[in-house]
C-alpha cells in the first residue's frame, strides 16, 4: 500500500509539473512604491494579461535599493514564467555604479518586452536667457561651471541624460543631486537651479503652465505629447538619446514557449486602445519588441551607460 501511494503521490507532482502554463496566479514584481511610471505601467497590463493567460497577474510592489531588492527577488525566483520582473532602465546603470550587485542584468533575467518608452525633456528656469539647446550650449560654454543642474540622485537616469548631455556638448555645469526629483523641481521652479532633465509626465502641466521652459525632448523622435519641440538630436547633437524605459523580464532560464506566452500576451495587452491612449497620453510610447529585440536594448544601455558613467567619474553615493 505503501509503494502504491508514494507512486501515486510522485505521478501527481509529475502531472502537476506538466500542466499548460500558467496553472497559477502569476507575481508581476515592481521594484518601485505604487503610483509611480513603473508601478502604473504594471497595472496598466495586468488586467489584459490575466485575461489572455486565464490566471490573475498580481502586481507586488517591492522597492528599495535602486530596483535591487525587487531585481534579486525575481532572479532568484523559479523559471517556470509565474514570477516576472516589471524592469526599468535603472537596471543597465547599477551595475556600474554599485561594486556588489545582487545579480546580473544580463545572466539572471530572461527578456520578454519592452513596455513602454519615456522620453526625458530638457527644462530650464525661465529666467534663463536662453530659448534653444543651442543657445543653452553657448551660454554654458560663456559661463563654465556656472550653471547648476538637479537630478533625482546620483546614478539616475535623469543624472545620467544630463551628464551624457554634458559630455555630448563639451560643456560642464555643477550638478546638484536630490532624493528624488520632487525637490529638484521645487527648486528648479523657484530659480535656484537652472536646468535639468525630467520626464515629460511630470513636466507637462508646468511646461503648460510657462513655468518651466522646454527647449528639448531626449528620445530619438519627438514626443507624441509635445510634437512642436524639437529632440535635442535635431537641435545640436546628432546621436543624442537618452529615455527611460519599463519593460517585463523573466528569471533566466525561463522555457522559450513560455517566455512566448507571456510576450503575446503583453503585446495584446499594449494593443488595448484604453492602455494606448493611457500611455500616449501621459508622453510615453508603447513598444511590444521582441525579447531578441529588448535584450539587445539591455546590452546596448549597459555600454552607454558604463561609458558616460566612466567619462563622469561617477561613483555611488
Amino acid at each position: 500500500m505503501l509503494c502504491v501511494s508514494a507512486v501515486l503521490a510522485a505521478y501527481s507532482i509529475g502531472a502537476d509539473a506538466q500542466q499548460p502554463f500558467p496553472n497559477r496566479a502569476v507575481r508581476l514584481v515592481v521594484p518601485s512604491l505604487p503610483g509611480g511610471g513603473t508601478d502604473i505601467s504594471a497595472r496598466l497590463i495586468a488586467p489584459k494579461m490575466s485575461e489572455l493567460l486565464g490566471q490573475p497577474v498580481v502586481i507586488e510592489n517591492r522597492a528599495g535599493a535602486a530596483m535591487m531588492i525587487g531585481g534579486e527577488l525575481v532572479a532568484r525566483a523559479a523559471p517556470d514564467g509565474h514570477t516576472l520582473l516589471m524592469g526599468i532602465a535603472t537596471l543597465t546603470i547599477n551595475p556600474h555604479i554599485h561594486r556588489k550587485m545582487p545579480f546580473d542584468a544580463v545572466k539572471d533575467f530572461a527578456p520578454v518586452s519592452q513596455v513602454a518608452v519615456l522620453p526625458n525633456v530638457l527644462v530650464i528656469h525661465p529666467s534663463l536667457p536662453v530659448n534653444s539647446v543651442k543657445e543653452l550650449i553657448g551660454f554654458a560654454r560663456a559661463h563654465p561651471h556656472q550653471l547648476s543642474y538637479a537630478s533625482a540622485g546620483v546614478g539616475s537616469n535623469l543624472h545620467l541624460t544630463m551628464e551624457l548631455f554634458l559630455n555630448m556638448a563639451h560643456i560642464r555645469m555643477v550638478h546638484v543631486p536630490y532624493k528624488g526629483s520632487g525637490g529638484a523641481m521645487v527648486d528648479l521652479l523657484s530659480g535656484q537651479i537652472a536646468a535639468m532633465t525630467t520626464t515629460s509626465l511630470s513636466a507637462m502641466p508646468l511646461i503648460r503652465s510657462g513655468r518651466l521652459r522646454v527647449l528639448g525632448v531626449t528620445s530619438a523622435k519627438r514626443s507624441i505629447a509635445l510634437p512642436e519641440v524639437p529632440t535635442v538630436a535635431e537641435a545640436a547633437l546628432p546621436g543624442f538619446e537618452a529615455v527611460q524605459w519599463y519593460g517585463v523580464l523573466a528569471p533566466a532560464g525561463t522555457p522559450r514557449d513560455i517566455v512566448g506566452k507571456l510576450h503575446a500576451a503583453i503585446t495584446r495587452a499594449l494593443q488595448e486602445t484604453s492602455v494606448r491612449e493611457r500611455l500616449l497620453g501621459d508622453g510615453a510610447e508603447p513598444v511590444g519588441n521582441t525579447p531578441d529585440e529588448f535584450a539587445a536594448v539591455i546590452r546596448n544601455d549597459l555600454v552607454k551607460w558604463g561609458k558616460v558613467i566612466k567619462d563622469a567619474g561617477i561613483t555611488a553615493e
